[in-house]
C-alpha cells in the first residue's frame, strides 16, 4: 500500500513545478507581437545559467537516468558506454553550437532545417532533414512517459488501470497548459528546479548506498560476486575484449547523434549569443558527473541484491531508493525524477512542433501565414504531440517505443553530414547528400531490425567483422554515397542551389550584443 507520506512529499514537488511553470512569464517579458521565435526559442535571450539550465535538463532525460542505471544492473561495463559519449557531445557542443547559433540569429533561422534551406538551395533536402527530426524525435518524447511510468509503479505511485492512466494525463495536462502559453519559457524554469532536484536527490540516494554497503569497493566487489552467481553469459563489470569496439562506436555515434535532434538545437538556439553557448558546454560535464552517479546506482542495486521485474531493469534504482530511505524522501526523489521527464519533454514538443510550422506547413502548405498564425499553429501542433506521446504509451507495449527511439537515433545521425559539414564546407552537392541521406536511412534500418533491434551491428567481412553501433556504420555509408555521387554530378555539371547563408569566418562585425535581460 502507498505511503501516504511518500504520496505527500510527491505532490509537494510536482506542485511546484507547476507553480514555477506560471512564472514562466517572468522570464525576460516581452512587448513584442507574438512570434514563432519568440515562442520557440524564448526570443533567443537565455544568459549562460539559464542556457547551462535548459540544455543539462534537455538532454539528460528522465529515460536516461532510469535506463542507464538499469543496463547498469543488467549487463554491467557496457552501460557505462553514456559516460564517455557525453564527455565527447561538450567539445562538439563547444565548436557547433555557436557556429550554427551564428548563422541562424543572422538569417533568421528558426529550425536546423531553416539552415539546410538556405545554406544548400534545396527544398526537399531541407524537408528530409526536417522530417528525419520529427520523426526520430515522437519516441523519444514517449520514452519520457515510460520512464516516468517505470519510477511511479517501482514507488507504489502509480496505480493500477484507469486511475493510473489518469495521474500520467494529469502530470502532462499541466505541462502542455504551461508549454502552451509560454512556449519555452516554461520548461527553461523548470529546468532549474529540475537541476537542483535531480542533483540533490541523487547525492543523497548515492551517499546512502555507498553507507549501507560499505562503500565503492564493496559495491563492485559485491556486485562482481552476485553477477558471477547469477551465471549471466551477457553481464561483467568489465568490458570484454570482444565489446571495446561496439562500446566506443556506441558512445561516438550517439554524441554526434545527440547534436542532431531539434530539442537539443532548440535549447541551443534559445542562447544569447555564442559566448552564452560556449559558457554554458564548458559546464555540461556537471551533468555527465550527475549521470555518472546513476549509473553507480544501477551497481548498487546489483550489490544490495535489488530484485527488478523480469524484463524492468529500470525499476532497479527505484526499489533500490524505496529500499534505502524513509517515505517522504523517497518521494521526493521519485518526484525529481518524474520532473526531470517534464522538461525535454516540453522542449522535444515545441521543437517538433517548430519544424512542422517553418519546414512543412509554411514552405509548402500555407507560405504567406502570418507570424501569429505560425504561432497558433505551432501550440496546437505541440498539444498534439504530447498527446500522441501519451496514446502511443497506453496503446503499445513499452519494447515498441525502446525500439522506435532505437531507430529514432540511427536515422537522426544521418541528417549530420547535411548540417555539422555544411556549416564548414559547401564540397557536398545538395543532391548526393540527398541520395546519402536515403541509403544510410535504408540501410541503418535494415541493419537494426535484421539483429532484432539491436543498436550494435556485425559490420565488415563476414569472417572478420567488427561488432559497432549500428547508426555510425549507416553514416559511414551514408558519407560513402554523399561523396561518390558529389563526384558523379559535378563531372556532369549539375547545377547546385544557391547559397544565402553567410558563414561565421565571414560575418562582420556587426553582431547582436549578447544583452539578454534574462541572464541570472
Amino acid at each position: 500500500m502507498t505511503d501516504a507520506a511518500m504520496v505527500a512529499s510527491f505532490l509537494a514537488v510536482i506542485g511546484g513545478a507547476s507553480l514555477v511553470a506560471v512564472t514562466a512569464r517572468r522570464l525576460h517579458p516581452t512587448d513584442r507581437l507574438p512570434s514563432l521565435e519568440g515562442w520557440a526559442l524564448a526570443d533567443r535571450s537565455l544568459g549562460p545559467v539559464w542556457t547551462w539550465f535548459l540544455l543539462g535538463g534537455t538532454i539528460f532525460t528522465a529515460y536516461t537516468f532510469t535506463a542507464v542505471p538499469g543496463l547498469a544492473y543488467g549487463v554491467g561495463a557496457p552501460a557505462f558506454f553514456a559516460v564517455p559519449y557525453t564527455v565527447i557531445l561538450c567539445p562538439l557542443a563547444f565548436v557547433l553550437l555557436p557556429r550554427l547559433w551564428n548563422v541562424s540569429r543572422r538569417h533568421g533561422y528558426i529550425t536546423v532545417a531553416d539552415f539546410v534551406r538556405g545554406r544548400y538551395g534545396s527544398s526537399p533536402l531541407a524537408l528530409a532533414v526536417a522530417l528525419t527530426g520529427i520523426l526520430a524525435t515522437m519516441p523519444y518524447l514517449a520514452l519520457q512517459l515510460l520512464g516516468i511510468r517505470s519510477v511511479l509503479t517501482a514507488g507504489g505511485l502509480y496505480p493500477r488501470g484507469a486511475a493510473g492512466d489518469l495521474v500520467m494525463v494529469v502530470l502532462f495536462g499541466g505541462l502542455a497548459v504551461a508549454t502552451y502559453r509560454y512556449g519555452l519559457r516554461a520548461p527553461t524554469v523548470i529546468s532549474a528546479l529540475k537541476a537542483v532536484a535531480v542533483f540533490t536527490s541523487v547525492s543523497v540516494v548515492c551517499w546512502l548506498a555507498l553507507k549501507s554497503l560499505g562503500g565503492p569497493g564493496a559495491v563492485f566487489d559485491t556486485a562482481a560476486l552476485r553477477t558471477a552467481d547469477a551465471g549471466a553469459e551477457n553481464a561483467s563489470l568489465l568490458l570484454a575484449p570482444g565489446q571495446q569496439t561496439a562500446y566506443a562506436t556506441l558512445a561516438l555515434g550517439s554524441a554526434l547523434a545527440l547534436l542532431m535532434y531539434p530539442h537539443v538545437l532548440t535549447a541551443g538556439f534559445a542562447a544569447s549569443g555564442p559566448d552564452t553557448l560556449r559558457k554554458a558546454t564548458v559546464a555540461l560535464p556537471a551533468w555527465t558527473a550527475l549521470l555518472a552517479l546513476f549509473g553507480l546506482l544501477g551497481i548498487a542495486a546489483l550489490a544490495a541484491g535489488v530484485r527488478a521485474p523480469q524484463g524492468g531493469a529500470e525499476s532497479a534504482v527505484p526499489m533500490l531508493v524505496d529500499r534505502l530511505m524513509p517515505a517522504p524522501l523517497a518521494g521526493l526523489v521519485f518526484a525529481a525524477i518524474t520532473v526531470g521527464a517534464l522538461v525535454p519533454a516540453a522542449v522535444m514538443s515545441i521543437a517538433a512542433a517548430t519544424s512542422f510550422v517553418r519546414n512543412v506547413y509554411v514552405e509548402y502548405v500555407h507560405p504567406t501565414a502570418t507570424p501569429k498564425r505560425q504561432v497558433r499553429i505551432a501550440q496546437t501542433v505541440s498539444l498534439t504531440a504530447k498527446a500522441g506521446a501519451v496514446a502511443f504509451v497506453f496503446g503499445l507495449r513499452d519494447q515498441d517505443a525502446i525500439n522506435l527511439q532505437l531507430l529514432g537515433g540511427v536515422w537522426i545521425l544521418q541528417i549530420f553530414p547535411a548540417v555539422a559539414i555544411g556549416l564548414f564546407t559547401r564540397r557536398l552537392h545538395p543532391r548526393a547528400l540527398l541520395a546519402g541521406w536515403a541509403a544510410g536511412m535504408a540501410t541503418g534500418t535494415v541493419m537494426v531490425v535484421r539483429e532484432g533491434f539491436s543498436s550494435v551491428v556485425p559490420f565488415g567481412p563476414a569472417v572478420h567483422h567488427m561488432e559497432i553501433y549500428a547508426g555510425l556504420a549507416a553514416l559511414l555509408i551514408n558519407l560513402t554515397v554523399a561523396l561518390v555521387t558529389t563526384t558523379v554530378l559535378e563531372r556532369l555539371g549539375t547545377p547546385r542551389g544557391t547559397d544565402t547563408t553567410e558563414l561565421p569566418s565571414r560575418l562582420t562585425a556587426r553582431r547582436r550584443p549578447e544583452t539578454g535581460t534574462s541572464n541570472p
